[in-house]
């Protein structure tokens, strides 16, 4: 496409293509489709109408699973006279069916009762069969990562400067422990959904048929489909469920954002380096460059989704008195919130895979900031009651370059036993990294469980 507007729609096409089989248009209509389809039969058992023939029920059982661009294209033909798409797609299924009770089709239904349901269905769809699978491969990339790299000793910086060292596996293991959590969270999450007329009230449906006990009708139906009933709502579903869902994924997105720019940070640092693809280019003017690529992209792509995502948690649960169609546009834009999500962590993927610790840099550094061991050697003071222990350190090493050489002598000075004395004198800085192993096992072991 020469013209396309999007960057979806040409640069990125190829890798997010799949990603229209849930969030196109085409996609769009088939799921309404669908839903019409499975209500007819559903409609079918409550006996308002005389039985579907065994002929009928093979038509409408084909034509769900058959939907194809042929079919689409009718449709669309149909929308452009009516200038209305679930409509269209009603005046489509009466063409088609040619039931002997075509009055049963769209029965008691409203445009909405149809919609949320193909939408939510399209967005539960996605989540199955792509969003969850590449979330869980990124937390198997982190897993792989944190195994590798759990007793490398990193420097660590807290407001930028140097700090009590870590591993460069225990920082991996924070934002993997984060993600799985959402991951669990947005596996379990449950999509909620209405079938209940133009007010939310089964007025339609119980003028027609008192009798039916309507409300559990649609309870049954949208469990046929694996979604929860909303009980109580107005012409929309209240969409709280979807608001639900795309704070999960935008949690997501954030948790990698975070890891990209403390990576980008690393490798600006040198304590990261990238494995070098001898046919790329860093620069068009600058050769030796490797440039941290794929965390930018991926900031970019996730900055993007977060935007519409966060746009989306807030916009949709509202609605003007019982329906207004505000939302309508807003909702054709889910694929372009979760298809630039779905590029950041494809992208943050590939980086990760390019990553090496600078294992030599990393002990270097660490070695040559003995001030560092300030904390522990005043916190073993602490516990022998050394007076003031705090002030002690603080005054021989804030604002001042300490030696090794320094270090040792101070600690010679010290007023305590001998066995205390070499307890501090083997302290080192590139093994002062506390329970991060055990912190990595036990994320680990965690990860492991999904």
């Amino acid at each position: 496409m020469l013209k396309a507007i999007s960057p979806l729609d040409s640069r990125y096409f190829k890798r997010v293509e799949t990603l229209g089989d849930y969030f196109s248009e085409y996609a769009l209509m088939g799921a309404r489709v669908w839903v019409e389809l499975q209500y007819l039969l559903a409609l079918d058992k409550t006996g308002i109408f005389p039985a579907l023939g065994k002929r009928d029920i093979m038509r409408i059982e084909k034509m769900s699973l058959s939907f194809d661009q042929n079919e689409y294209l009718k449709i669309k033909e149909i929308e452009a006279t009516l200038n209305h798409d679930v409509k269209a797609c009603e005046v489509y299924l009466i063409d088609e069916l040619k039931l002997r009770h075509p009055n049963m089709i769209h029965f008691g239904l409203t445009s909405e009762d149809v919609n949320n349901i193909a939408y939510t269905l399209l967005l539960k769809k996605y989540r199955e069969e792509q969003q969850l699978p590449q979330v869980k491969s990124l937390l198997d990339l982190l897993s792989a990562r944190i195994a590798e790299w759990k007793a490398q000793p990193f420097p660590a910086r807290t407001h930028g400067q140097m700090a009590s060292p870590t591993t460069a596996g225990k920082e991996l293991a924070v934002f993997a422990s984060r993600l799985l959590r959402q991951y669990r969270a947005l596996k379990s999450l449950r999509f909620r959904a209405k079938c209940n007329g133009a007010t939310g009230n089964y007025s339609a449906w119980n003028s027609a048929s008192p009798a039916v006990d309507w409300m559990q009708f649609a309870k049954k139906f949208l469990e046929t489909l694996d979604l929860d009933m909303n009980p109580a709502t107005t012409q929309i579903e209240d969409h709280d469920s979807w608001a639900e869902y795309f704070f999960m994924t935008n949690m997501i997105s954030t948790i990698v954002l975070d890891m990209n720019e403390d990576i980008w940070t690393y490798l600006m640092l040198g304590y990261l380096k990238q494995k070098a693809n001898a046919e790329e280019v860093g620069s068009s003017t600058m050769p030796h460059k490797v440039n941290p690529i794929n965390f930018e992209n991926s900031e970019g792509n996730l900055g993007i989704s977060r935007v519409l995502l966060e746009h989306f948690s807030s916009k949709l649960p509202r609605s003007r008195l019982q329906r207004d169609l505000s939302d309508s546009t807003v909702e054709r834009n889910f694929g372009v919130a979760l298809a630039h999500a779905y590029l950041g962590l494809s992208e943050t993927m590939t980086g990760l895979k390019k990553l090496t610790v600078n294992a030599e840099l990393c002990e270097s550094e660490l070695n040559a900031y003995p001030e560092l061991l300030a904390e522990p050697i005043q916190t073993i003071l602490r516990r022998e009651g050394f007076e003031n222990p705090y002030n002690l350190m603080k005054n021989l090493t804030r604002g001042n370059a300490l030696t090794v050489a320094n270090l040792n002598k101070f600690i010679d000075s010290l007023k305590v036993s001998e066995s205390v004395r070499k307890e501090l004198a083997e302290l080192r800085t590139f093994t002062y990294t506390g329970l991060a192993e055990k912190i990595c096992a036990e994320v680990l072991k965690d990860l492991k469980k999904g």
